[in-house]
């Protein structure tokens, strides 16, 4: 069985890295259907980087949040299965393939992430040059096939069944504004009650993890950490527990390591944003769109 695979990127100021992670992708050994862009701002994408591409490419407009982008792209496609990377991910040349695979072997899964070797978001961050190291020296993909189940895709790259989405009209929460912390979350348990969410071994890439972004810097990303899984949490896509769990992890780290900040974090700036949501959320004011009047 042959499957309709759109690779989808929604992006936003990373314009030189985004030209790179096209030209890598254009090694996969099984080429998507159709590539699709989703640029913040026009200046975020050098058209010129998808000349040659092995597979037909569209730009699509949409307002600037990886919510709104994303759902930009949902809406332009036809495909079968729809996989969203970031622009600052790096497939493994089989991913694709594995991929059909897995959705054609695997009928009840509605959502697919696969197994980072690398996530440079842990840290200061992974070079292109970085990405295609580990890649290279991880070799042939030798892992047995095995599906994990898993409480949600990772947003860097997460394969989604069209079908489903479709039916039941599910889209990313556009409430939660510009990097949209925790959006993959959200979407992902929409998706839940329709099928099964896995992570699949077979599935390999690395995540650059790329500081320089056009979305949410300091305070309005530390307000987002807070703010966002409370509103999950109230539409019931996440527990009670999931939620203070996930905040106090954050709150705690931002105050820790304000002391001794990381060049590459913006400690003080995120926790101002966490004590700013608390507080709004003790006076009943807590609202994810709030970062948007910072």
């Amino acid at each position: 069985m042959r499957l309709n695979i759109a690779i989808a990127i929604a992006t936003a100021g990373r314009r030189e890295l985004l030209a790179d992670t096209i030209g890598f992708l254009a090694r996969q050994s099984r080429p998507a259907q159709e590539l699709l862009v989703c640029p913040a701002r026009y200046d975020d994408l050098d058209p010129a980087c998808l000349d040659g591409f092995p597979c037909p490419t569209r730009i699509i407009c949409g307002p600037i949040g990886s919510s709104t982008q994303r759902n930009a792209l949902l809406d332009v496609t036809d495909a079968d299965v729809i996989v969203f990377f970031d622009d600052d991910f790096l497939p493994a040349e089989d991913y694709l393939r594995e991929l059909e695979c897995l959705f054609c072997e695997q009928p009840g899964v509605v959502v697919a992430t696969g197994d980072v070797l690398a996530d440079g978001i842990l840290g200061p961050g992974l070079s292109y040059q970085d990405g295609v190291k580990v890649l290279a020296g991880a070799g042939p993909n030798a892992q047995p096939p095995s599906l994990t189940p898993t409480f949600n895709g990772y947003g860097c790259n997460m394969a989604v069944r069209m079908a489903p989405v479709k039916q039941h009209h599910i889209r990313f929460d556009e409430h939660l504004p510009l990097y949209a912390w925790l959006e993959d979350v959200d979407f992902s348990r929409q998706l839940a009650p329709h099928g099964d969410i896995v992570k699949a071994t077979r599935l390999r890439g690395v995540h650059l993890g790329t500081k320089r972004s056009g979305r949410s810097p300091g305070k309005r990303l530390g307000y987002s950490q807070v703010a966002n899984r409370i509103y999950i949490m109230r539409k019931g896509n996440i527990s009670a527990s999931q939620a203070f769990e996930g905040n106090l992890r954050n709150v705690a780290a931002n105050l820790l390591r304000s002391l001794r900040p990381e060049p590459w974090v913006d400690r003080r700036g995120r926790l101002l944003g966490n004590l700013l949501a608390l507080w709004d959320w003790v006076r009943g004011r807590v609202d994810p769109e709030r970062i948007l009047r910072f």
